[in-house]
């Protein structure tokens, strides 16, 4: 116990300490929001590493889908580093940087009230970013009442309360700027622990072959009746596992708080090196968590599944490590979701104050208000996440998970088809955009509500997402063709920034002149 609460003790000194050096970083909307554009290679990609794998694929998803697909299951994390991280680094990274800057857009909102020029596009992002980013805010606190609970005892909220008000306080101090060396620092102990616990788990089944032999043994009829088939290559149902690889990987590049990381790296040429860094620290954190949980059957049995959930077959196979390991685990917990936490609270307060208040509700709002009100709404953002967790802990309130579970799929269905041909085709029309909004919007809603009646293969929410996002790189090019045509002059004017006009010496030559 003296370890674990002088392991919290110095981590969260750290967190808050570095928030506090870095306040001379956040004193314009430009330094608080995107870090001056200013970040080095390193932090963006571990920001953009940290953002993207929180508490919840740790605890959550690594269990849950660890249990259906077996071992299989590290595709998900496969697919996470190379479409998820490498192939969104390449494709998005250096345009993302290039055109945001040229049109002076700090969210993704605003690059799309731009980029197509109508106001009503940035509006219209902006309330759906707010309305799916909290209450994935707010499933964030889910994985650490398994992991509290089995390590201190203490109430979830509890937990809760304390985490989010060390956030904030960083945070709102130090801005993008402090959230991104904290993610630094979070994202190094994620590495170092992931590693360290993989390698302690199968330790106590007998090192990896004995553990591997175990799931060749096991069998789960309600599931697949071949034996073997949760140590196979693709696992009992190869079609659901390429859904779960869709989602969770192709879905970062809509999400407005993965994409935003692109904007502030300093310059393109750090796109390369980030690009490497983001993709090996997917491959350790994902490839890892997802390999862990395919394991999670010869820790626990479908009895206590179906009694404690998903959520406990990662605690339960971290009950029997070390103390000191419990409290890496912890950090790694802690980690995980107050990187993510910090984020999601900073986009959508830097989306609602300069997208839909400043210009819309308040005409005239210089500088040092949009900061303070996007701090004023850091603090509203994160308690309303607080008040949503704990009610859905303490409550038989379904809805809040139920809507954290189709908010990947709304947003990335919603903004990845027009931010992405937006990015690289003239011919993207506005029209196309709203098409894209409403429909992936309505769909996944839809899911909540009418699940039963959508056909079987996307009733699951993780499958519908999927087939949102890639519906959408079919709509917005469809529509596009058959709408008005955007503005030649504001298009030109976007992709004039990918041309850089150099002016090279000629040294003279006389051989040129005898000619």
């Amino acid at each position: 116990m003296v370890i674990k609460v002088i392991l919290l003790v110095v981590f969260f000194s750290i967190m808050i300490g570095i928030g506090i050096y870095c306040r001379r970083h956040s004193t314009d909307v430009n330094g608080f929001v995107l870090g001056g554009r200013s970040v080095g290679p390193w932090l963006t990609a571990f920001a953009y590493g940290t953002s993207y794998f929180s508490a919840v694929i740790f605890v959550g998803y690594a269990g849950q889908f660890g249990w259906k697909f077996g071992i299989a299951a590290t595709w998900a994390g496969i697919g996470n580093a190379i479409l998820g991280s490498l192939l969104a680094w390449v494709v998005l990274g250096r345009r993302t940087r290039i055109m945001t800057q040229h049109l002076d857009s700090a969210t993704m909102p605003d690059f799309f009230g731009k980029r197509f020029g109508e106001g009503s596009l940035r509006i219209a992002a902006s309330v759906i970013t707010f309305i799916f980013l909290i209450p994935y805010t707010a499933s964030l606190y889910n994985g650490l009442s398994r992991i509290f609970k089995m390590a201190f005892n203490i109430d979830y909220s509890v937990c809760v309360i304390v985490m989010a008000i060390l956030t904030g306080i960083y945070v709102i101090a130090g801005g993008y700027m402090a959230t991104a060396i904290n993610d630094f620092i979070q994202g190094c102990v994620m590495l170092v622990v992931i590693v360290a616990v993989i390698i302690a788990v199968l330790e106590s089944k007998g090192g990896f072959m004995a553990a591997y032999q175990g799931m060749a043994m096991i069998s789960d009829p309600s599931v697949n009746e071949v034996p073997g088939t949760f140590a196979s290559f693709f696992g009992p149902d190869p079609v659901s596992l390429l859904g779960v690889v869709i989602l969770t990987s192709l879905g970062t590049w809509g999400l407005p708080q993965m994409v935003q990381k692109f904007y502030a790296i300093k310059s393109e040429k750090s796109i390369s090196t980030g690009t490497i860094v983001s993709t090996f620290f997917a491959v350790i954190v994902a490839g890892g968590c997802y390999f862990l949980g395919g394991f999670g059957r010869l820790f626990t049995t479908g009895e206590d599944v179906a009694a404690n959930g998903f959520d406990s077959i990662v605690p339960t196979m971290l009950s029997g490590l070390p103390n000191i390991l419990i409290a890496l685990v912890i950090i790694l917990v802690l980690s995980a979701s107050m990187s993510t936490l910090s984020s999601l609270v900073l986009t959508s307060s830097s989306t609602l104050t300069l997208d839909l208040i400043k210009g819309t509700f308040v005409k005239d709002m210089d500088e040092k208000k949009q900061v303070k009100t996007m701090r004023a709404l850091l603090i509203l953002f994160i308690a309303i996440s607080v008040v949503l967790a704990i009610i859905q802990y303490k409550s038989s309130v379904t809805f809040i998970a139920q809507l954290m579970g189709v908010s990947w799929g709304a947003l990335a269905g919603a903004f990845l088809a027009p931010f992405l041909y937006g990015l690289y085709w003239k011919g993207t029309s506005a029209a196309a955009c709203w098409v894209s909004f409403i429909f992936s919007s309505v769909v996944m809603v839809a899911n909540i509500f009418v699940r039963p009646s959508f056909p079987t293969l996307l009733q699951s929410p993780i499958n519908c997402g999927a087939f949102c996002m890639i519906a959408g790189l079919v709509i917005v090019p469809l529509v596009s063709v058959f709408t008005k045509k955007p503005d030649r002059a504001l298009v030109n004017d976007a992709f004039s920034s990918y041309d850089e006009k150099v002016t090279v010496r000629k040294s003279h030559s006389l051989a040129e002149d005898s000619e």
